[in-house]
């Protein structure tokens, strides 16, 4: 499934063009307008909740869940993709969302912000596992399960540094517990890659005393 900001004639006009192997049709496209379409990611049927249901802000029941993420740079190949998708069959418990990039992102220097993932990558995978009872067994194995599809995605993902996405929170990525700069590099690269020393020079000048702090967030250095 994909999601598409346009009409579906203007879908099939481009994966006409650049995807013919897709054999997409109109039947398969459903239209609506953006607001509805967050309801669908959240796997409610088309038509079945009004828009209005996202303003109760109480769950509907309680979720866990796990997320990671990774860069893809170079395509994969046949044989890397049946290897996949059989890593998939025997985890069940986590799915795989692919976002492209490319276009605008791409010419959009990686230093202009500190978001650094523009020219080079073709699309970030988000890694999603969710489950709905509590309890310690059942959450060790989700992550487990999402632990051995990263493990097995690291021929095909970005290297030195393995590229993460901030907004995917990942701890088994490094944390810092003392807020040392060794540990943060640890994580920030992957995050940050080249920028995060200019991030750790920002931090230090305004927050010396390291007051905003988490387990992932940018170090402190003295002498700024």
């Amino acid at each position: 499934m994909g999601m598409f900001l346009g009409n579906s004639s203007k879908l099939l006009e481009i994966t006409n063009a650049k995807f013919p192997e897709l054999a997409l049709n109109k039947t398969e496209c459903i239209e609506m307008k953006w607001v509805e379409s967050v309801l669908f990611w959240l796997s409610i049927p088309p038509g079945t909740a009004p828009t209005t249901s996202m303003l109760n802000r109480i769950p509907q029941r309680q979720i866990y869940l796990k997320r990671k993420s990774d860069y893809v740079q170079k395509p994969i190949s046949r044989t890397g993709l049946d290897a996949i998708f059989k890593v998939l069959l025997e985890n069940e418990n986590v799915t795989m969302a692919w976002n492209p990039y490319g276009g605008r992102m791409s010419e959009i220097p990686s230093t202009e912000t500190a978001f650094p993932h523009r020219a080079g990558n073709m699309f970030k995978i988000q890694y999603a596992a969710n489950w709905f009872v509590p309890g310690e067994a059942v959450a060790n194995d989700c992550l487990s399960q999402t632990e051995r599809v990263f493990e097995a995605m690291t021929p095909y993902v970005s290297k030195n540094p393995r590229e993460a996405f901030l907004n995917y929170r990942d701890v088994n990525i490094g944390t810092s517990s003392n807020s040392t700069y060794e540990e943060g590099k640890v994580y920030g690269v992957k995050y940050f890659k080249n920028n995060f020393e200019r991030l750790v020079q920002v931090k230090s000048r305004v927050d010396p005393d390291n007051f905003f702090r988490y387990e992932q967030s940018i170090p402190v250095l003295s002498r700024y």
